[in-house]
């Protein structure tokens, strides 16, 4: 048994066109694109990446991406007096503040302080409200990505185990939601769970967001199940004498080979649930847009 490869990139694709052709109306419809706004602070090189690639993409679909780049020492209160000023800016319609934050930084103030209706992460306590009380609201962009994924293999979730490890605000908690509102029967492991090899065996869907290399082996896999792989890790690869060749390999909290063997559907990393979590914060950006106008 090979497992089917569930492939974000074309996935992601497919989810731009759809966005493109919504900001297309939508700017005939109101007169004006879309407007994102995306907030850095500091350096990281990752983040950097991150924020690049979500502007670009922005403006790929007709969204007018901004980026503000701030620098490291930037000031909570300086942090915060701009994000009011998008707040009220009725030019912008989603704003994103990238993370993690310099330690000098209250995440949760500044998470706090956008405006749910703007709040295309999904982060806000209304917007996580809203999904755990089964309301329409904003959903963070990677769960949102990964059920995506999991609707393209075909599966019916109904009465289905689900198992996802990890237990965070940003994947963990809210797909558990979306899971649940698709009638799986949904567990949330961690690391505290006791005997979680035997708990992952279980699973019709396992989905992995704890962030540790390769962690869940190929023989916690039940065979058939969906496996998505939200993890994303850079591990450092054997010594070579050629000069030329790649130090790091990025890989997920799956180990891929070994459980491609049993799944029956798997995401592969990279080109799995990455670009399907941009692409969703570009859809997250028009429905914002569409619903603050709508009011």
């Amino acid at each position: 048994m090979s497992a089917i490869i569930l492939d974000g990139k074309k996935l992601a694709e497919s989810v731009r066109a759809e966005v493109r052709e919504g900001v297309s109306k939508f700017v005939a419809e109101h007169g004006r694109a879309p407007g994102l706004e995306v907030v850095l602070v500091g350096e990281d090189p990752a983040s950097q990446v991150y924020t690049r690639n979500k502007e670009k993409a922005s403006l790929e679909v007709g969204i007018r991406g901004k980026l503000h780049s701030l620098p490291a020492d930037t000031s909570e209160a300086a942090l915060l007096e701009l994000l009011g000023r998008l707040n009220a800016d009725d030019t912008v319609d989603g704003i994103l503040v990238q993370l993690p934050l310099p330690k000098h930084i209250s995440e949760q103030k500044v998470l706090d302080l956008v405006l749910p209706a703007k709040d295309v992460d999904g982060f806000h306590p209304v917007n996580a409200g809203l999904l755990a009380s089964g309301r329409p609201g904003l959903v963070p962009c990677t769960p949102r990505g990964c059920m995506k994924l999991i609707a393209s293999s075909g599966t019916k979730l109904l009465g289905l185990r689900a198992v996802v490890v990890g237990r965070s605000n940003i994947v963990g908690k809210p797909i558990a939601q979306l899971l649940l509102a698709e009638h799986a029967t949904v567990t949330i492991a961690h690391s505290r769970t006791k005997d979680l090899p035997a708990l992952c065996r279980e699973a019709d869907v396992l989905i992995a967001a704890v962030g540790k290399a390769e962690m869940i082996r190929g023989d916690w896999v039940k065979e058939g199940a969906i496996v998505i792989d939200v993890g994303i890790n850079r591990v450092d690869l054997p010594p070579n004498s050629a000069p030329d060749a790649k130090k790091t390999k990025l890989v997920g909290d799956v180990a891929f080979d070994e459980a491609k063997a049993r799944a029956g559907a798997i995401t592969p990393v990279p080109g799995g649930v990455g670009p399907m979590t941009i692409a969703c914060l570009l859809e997250n950006t028009l429905l914002a847009a569409s619903a603050r106008l709508a009011r």
